[in-house]
C-alpha cells in the first residue's frame, strides 16, 4: 500500500492526546473582544477536547497521529 498524506492544515490546527482524542483551540478569541465580558474570555482560554463526531473527521486527515 502507498503511504497516506497528512493534511498539513489539520496538523497545524489540531493535536492528539495520548488516549487518541483531538485537542483544538477555542474559537472567538481573535477580534471583537471588547464586546465580550471577562468571564467569556477567561473560560475560552487554552484548548478543549473536540467532540467525537468532529474528531472522526479530523483523524482521517491525520492518519499517522493515532
Amino acid at each position: 500500500m502507498p503511504k497516506l498524506k497528512t493534511k498539513k492544515s489539520a496538523a497545524k490546527r489540531f493535536k492528539m492526546t495520548a488516549t487518541g482524542k483531538v485537542k483544538h483551540g477555542v474559537a472567538g478569541k481573535r477580534h471583537r473582544l471588547i464586546s465580550h465580558n471577562g468571564k467569556y474570555i477567561r473560560q475560552n482560554r487554552g484548548t478543549e477536547v473536540m467532540s467525537d463526531a468532529d474528531a472522526r473527521i479530523v483523524k482521517k486527515y491525520m492518519p499517522y497521529d493515532r
